[in-house]
This record gives structure tokens, sequence and C-alpha cells, in this order.
């Protein structure tokens, strides 16, 4: 007996089985807010399209869930190594994110020059009346020497490319464990990722006069998508190419984000 053919009210199921279900993008805490908030405007516009961010695994694992076929599309703040593209990832960037510097929401302080948050960071200055707010011993919040956010900021932020750490700062080991962690604690100071979430919940400081947004804020990280060349399935394309839209466009940019160039056609 021969095969049967499928019929076309068949593979049409199939196909929207399949695009039922769930597409995950795994990575990075930086700009995550922003991709939550993009997979929701897609969801909207195609409702049997369900894209999920999970909590972050940074940049790294990310890779490696992609690398090792767990994860179809990662969210990544770092380039790609020769090593990992030789396995043939493809990344492709989404939107450049400033580097903030932010304090608990209950210091009313707004603005700090360059040396004196470097000497914050070093532990030369201690107490927020040092620099003009109140008599409260700071609490220093920073990142694993690897995140992307530090190496931006040792890059670009001056003073901070040779900066040594206080020994008394605390290490968070993702964006999320960084941001709870100042606004649980009273005068804490943190660094990481800008987005008007952020703003909302933290208190966001000026350095040198100029907010994350401002022109000539020197520090920004890059957020990009990362996916297998071989493994790029119809759900995959048409999220990454949504996130190149103008909606999509637009609200990257209303969270404080500066949007890539979409890839020319």
């Amino acid at each position: 007996m021969s095969a049967k053919v499928p019929s076309v009210a068949v593979m049409t199921f199939a196909a929207f089985a399949a695009d039922a279900r769930p597409l995950e993008v795994v990575g990075t805490g930086d700009g995550m807010e922003l991709v939550r908030a993009v997979s929701a405007a897609y969801t909207a516009e195609f409702p049997n399209r369900v894209v999920l961010v999970p909590p972050s695994i940074g940049s790294g694992g990310g890779i490696a869930a992609v690398g090792s076929g767990k994860a179809l599309l990662a969210r990544v703040a770092r380039p790609l190594k020769p090593a990992e593209e030789e396995t043939g990832l493809v990344a492709r960037s989404i939107f450049r994110l400033p580097t903030a510097i932010y304090t608990n929401a209950g210091l009313e302080l707004k603005d700090i020059s360059h040396a004196n948050l470097v000497a914050i960071y070093e532990g030369r200055i201690t107490n927020w009346s040092q620099v003009g707010g109140p008599n409260l011993r700071i609490k220093v919040v920073r990142r694993e020497d690897t995140d992307s956010s530090l190496a931006v900021l040792r890059a670009s932020m001056p003073g901070w490319d040779d900066l040594e750490f206080s020994a008394r700062s605390k290490i968070a080991v993702t964006t999320q464990d960084a941001v709870e962690t100042v606004k649980d604690v009273a005068g804490a100071i943190g660094f990481g990722p800008y987005s008007t979430l952020l703003s909302s919940s933290t208190n966001v400081l000026r350095i040198g006069g100029l907010h994350p947004i401002d022109p000539g804020y020197p520090s920004a990280v890059t957020v990009s998508y990362v996916w297998r060349e071989l493994s790029y399935p119809e759900t995959v394309r048409s999220f990454v190419e949504f996130t190149h839209s103008k909606a999509a466009r637009s609200l990257l940019s209303a969270h404080g984000a500066v949007p890539a160039a979409p890839p020319s056609q």
C-alpha cells in the first residue's frame, strides 16, 4: 500500500503547531527588559507566536546554549570569538544601550564627577557626604571581571581603564542581582545597562553633567542576537526581522536604547 500524502489542512496545522511552540531567547541580562518589550509587541502582532525571555544566564551561557542546540536564539552583550564563529554561529547587532551608574533610589544626589566616581569604586571615598550627599556609608556593588558592562566602562569611561576595585565591594553575578542589591540597600551604588525601568526604580546618576541618554555620554554596550547559521527556522527569522521593524525600533528608542540599523536587503 502506498503511503498517504498529507493533506494541505494537515500540513497547515503542523506548521501552526510548530509556530505555537514558544521561542526562548536566552543569554545576557543586559537589555533584558527591552527584549521582553519587543517580544510582547511581537506576540501582540502574531498571537500564535510566543517568545519567552528567561532570566539571565550571561552572554557566554546564551552562546553555549545555541552552540549545543539547547536553544535557537541567544541575546548577548559581547562580540563572538573567532572560535565561536568557526562553529557556525552568527551574530546580528540589535541595539546599543548606555552603561549607567545608579544608586539606591533614596539617595538625593543627581550628579557626580568622573574623578569622584573612580574614587568611590576604588574605596578612597566611603561616605556620600564627601561628594555632596547625605551622611551615609557608600556600599559599592560591582560585576565580575568578564562582565560586558564593566568591559565597556573600562574602555570608555575616564579613569576606568586601570581602576582597582575596593576590596570591600560586593560582586553581583548578574545584571538583575546588581539592580536588586542596589534597590534594597541604602547607600548602594552599581553599574549596568540603562533602561527607563532602571531609571524608575533607582537613582540614575549624571556623570560629569551627562545623563546616559545625553549626546556625548561615553559608555554603551551593544546587544546582539546569536543563532546557528544552519539552524535558522522561520520562527527565529520572523522574530529577528520584527526586531528591526519600525514599530520595534520605536519601542527600543522609547526605552532609552539606540536601535541598530536594519541589515541591507
